[in-house]
């Protein structure tokens, strides 16, 4: 027969792991390859604090609940004001960064980003890409992985990616720097597609055939 103690580890461990899956509910839906430094400095003290709390059977249970409810308190405040101020979740969780571009390796963003050129071959060996020479566009993702985008994807050679110019009412300056435009003119050609206000667009891409496409964010 177990012991109370025994009989205290177990329903610890049951109310541990149902505290911990609906606090990871609450968290929001993502994939462990696409979190965030906050949800997996969360995500590392929920299981440091379950693992105390079972292997400390005489401690009350509220000293185990209160900081697990704190963190999630914590996570989702972060991820509110991350999408209320653009630059504070670029503070927070970093931008993607273009490793190459239009065929051209970024030395530059490589070393920005401590990314080393066997990393680079590595992820291209996994995304199934069998030469440097076949990639128009590889963008290093802020959760580390990279996203390749092949030359041989369309009937021109190119990929078809087309860089944003605007995402959630901020400017893209390093995009309009590849494109030889300014500031200024992206403003003057907002107006003359009827949106005054940069901080009212959520996301605005030109492609090669000068096809804009700009949508507004829900005011609802």
């Amino acid at each position: 027969m177990l012991d109370t103690l025994e009989w205290s580890i177990i329903g610890r461990t049951l109310l541990s792991y149902i505290v911990i899956v609906i606090i990871f509910r609450l968290m929001g839906k993502r994939e462990i390859g696409e979190l965030s430094i906050i949800d997996l400095v969360v995500y590392l003290m929920l299981a440091e604090i379950a693992v105390f709390s079972i292997e400390d059977p005489s401690s009350h249970l509220l000293h185990f609940i209160v900081p697990m409810v704190i963190l999630l308190i914590i996570q989702r405040s972060t991820a509110f004001l991350s999408l209320k101020f653009p630059k504070l979740r670029n503070l927070m969780e970093g931008k993607p960064s273009i490793i190459i571009n239009r065929g051209r390796i970024d030395e530059h963003q490589m070393r920005r980003q401590r990314y080393s050129f066997s990393d680079l071959q590595q992820q291209l060996r996994e995304n199934g890409t069998k030469s440097v020479q076949d990639v128009d566009f590889a963008i290093l993702e802020t959760s580390g992985e990279l996203s390749v985008f092949e030359k041989k994807d369309t009937a021109d050679g190119s990929s078809g990616f087309v860089p944003p110019l605007i995402i959630d009412g901020e400017i893209q300056q390093d995009v309009l720097d590849e494109l030889g435009k300014s500031e200024p003119w992206l403003r003057s050609q907002m107006k003359r597609h009827g949106h005054p206000d940069i901080h009212s667009i959520s996301y605005c891409t030109l492609d090669k055939n000068h096809d804009w496409y700009i949508d507004r964010k829900d005011e609802r």
